[in-house]
């Protein structure tokens, strides 16, 4: 499995050509209704006092999602970001906020991150939540920001996010620890209960 990372900690990454010239910084971060997959990036400029770019890096054109930047082949990668990724709603605007729900509509709590997945895979593997007091039991309730894999499957509905039960019986304090749930990068396929 590659590294997992927030969302949030994405934005003002800087995109690098392979050559290691910075043409631009992460704004946010673009995903697909399910949100199961990075679709693109919206895009700043360099600096200080920089503001939004007209340019959008859409996910194909990723060579590498890394640790310290967003690489990319070359400055061409860019594009028109109203074309690339139109109709397509932010992290920011759809997911972070948003109330996440078993199927079954026991609240789990509220989604402060997403963790996505590095490398080339891009995927969404899981969600830091400010976990309600009825999700985290008994002893462990002064946990109170969790870590939730994704599940095998996710619905969006409105501004809430419902997962299985099954995903949800399992959480981790950090991303190291989600690591470890994830089995290798299989969503769902975790190891280990709520304590």
């Amino acid at each position: 499995m590659n590294e997992l990372m927030t969302a949030r900690s994405l934005t003002t990454r800087p995109v690098v050509t392979l050559g290691g010239d910075a043409v631009a910084d992460v704004k946010d971060t673009v995903c697909d209704a399910a949100a199961s997959r990075i679709t693109g990036f919206t895009l700043a400029g360099r600096g200080l006092l920089s503001g939004p770019l007209k340019e959008g890096l859409p996910w194909p054109a990723v060579y590498a999602l890394g640790h310290d930047a967003v690489v990319i082949r070359d400055r061409r990668s860019l594009v028109s970001a109203a074309a690339a990724l139109a109709h397509q709603p932010t992290l920011r605007a759809r997911v972070l906020g948003a109330r996440m729900l078993t199927e079954a509509g026991a609240e789990i709590g509220t989604v402060l991150d997403v963790v996505v997945e590095g490398g080339v895979a891009g995927r969404v593997v899981g969600f830091r939540v400010a976990a309600s007091r009825a999700f985290v039991p008994g002893p462990a309730r002064h946990r109170r920001r969790v870590y939730v894999p994704r599940g095998e499957t996710l619905t969006l509905a409105g501004r809430a996010l419902v997962l299985p039960a099954d995903a949800v019986r399992h959480v981790a304090d950090d991303l190291p620890g989600l690591t470890a749930l994830a089995g290798g990068g299989v969503p769902g396929q975790v190891k280990g209960p709520l304590p």
